[in-house]
């Protein structure tokens, strides 16, 4: 079975943070683990999105390199028309059952990676959003703490 994981944004911020904390160190060991395995890493474009543009806001040109360079180690994931269809249905869905994803003009990150999550399910593929906050992303798709993957 193949294992695709998606990068949340606070997990690839992680991976291209300027300081080698101990947490910073651990995610970059994870990734390299992940990818010995032979599992599908990739960089959702939503994902870029939200941390290139507060990246470029603080004028971390270093992070911006390292978020640049990323794609060299895994996958980008850009955003089809599919993926966007899909998104304003969980969306849309969330809504109807009272859940509140973001504000109604906020662009909702969290469901269009989890969109993009659903068009990657196939039966012999298993799909995890690798994240910091579980509780955004799990009612649409299967998310997890990074370190618990």
């Amino acid at each position: 079975m193949t294992r695709i994981v998606l990068l949340d944004t606070s997990v690839a911020g992680l991976l291209v943070h300027p300081h080698l904390s101990p947490e910073v160190q651990g995610c970059r060991h994870w990734l390299a683990d992940l990818l010995d395995a032979g599992d599908a890493v990739m960089l959702p474009e939503i994902a870029d999105y939200e941390l290139r543009r507060k990246l470029l806001h603080i004028q971390s040109r270093s992070s911006l390199q390292r978020l640049e360079d990323l794609p060299k180690q895994v996958i980008y994931l850009p955003v089809s028309t599919a993926a966007w269809r899909k998104a304003a249905e969980l969306w849309a869905m969330a809504r109807q059952q009272g859940r509140m994803t973001a504000g109604d003009e906020a662009l909702g990150g969290d469901v269009i990676l989890a969109a993009q999550a659903a068009l990657l399910a196939a039966p012999d593929t298993s799909v995890v959003i690798a994240t910091k906050n579980v509780r955004h992303l799990s009612p649409f798709a299967d998310a997890r703490l990074w370190t618990a993957i």
